[in-house]
């Protein structure tokens, strides 16, 4: 994959997480902030950004979003493939009571 590629698929994602964004917040705020992992400043400035602004941000050669999983132990939970029946959903949801636990610290 040459540079112009990498360039195009981060404009692809950034136009692809905005939309996602702007309609997240607008069926379910409440949600929208916690699987975004957002202030709700930030999803007050998402939501209100017109289609030509969506299109100018997304046309950014930098990622507008970030990744969320930055601690060992999560990324260790969401990639355990635990013996027995269950394990892995336990995992998960360990994963996603954690990233929660952090959400609401940076809240």
């Amino acid at each position: 994959m040459n540079n112009e590629q990498i360039l195009a698929e981060i404009r692809e994602t950034n136009l692809s997480y905005l939309m996602l964004a702007q309609n997240l917040i607008r069926s379910d705020r409440e949600q929208a902030l916690f699987r975004l992992g957002i202030s709700e400043e930030a999803a007050d400035r998402l939501v209100s950004l017109s289609p030509a602004q969506v299109l100018k941000i997304a046309s950014s050669n930098t990622l507008v979003c970030r990744m969320r999983v930055d601690d060992d132990l999560v990324w260790t939970l969401l990639t355990n493939h635990g013996k027995g029946p269950g394990a892995d959903s336990t995992s998960r949801l360990h994963a996603a009571i954690l990233m929660a636990g952090k959400h609401q610290e940076a809240a």
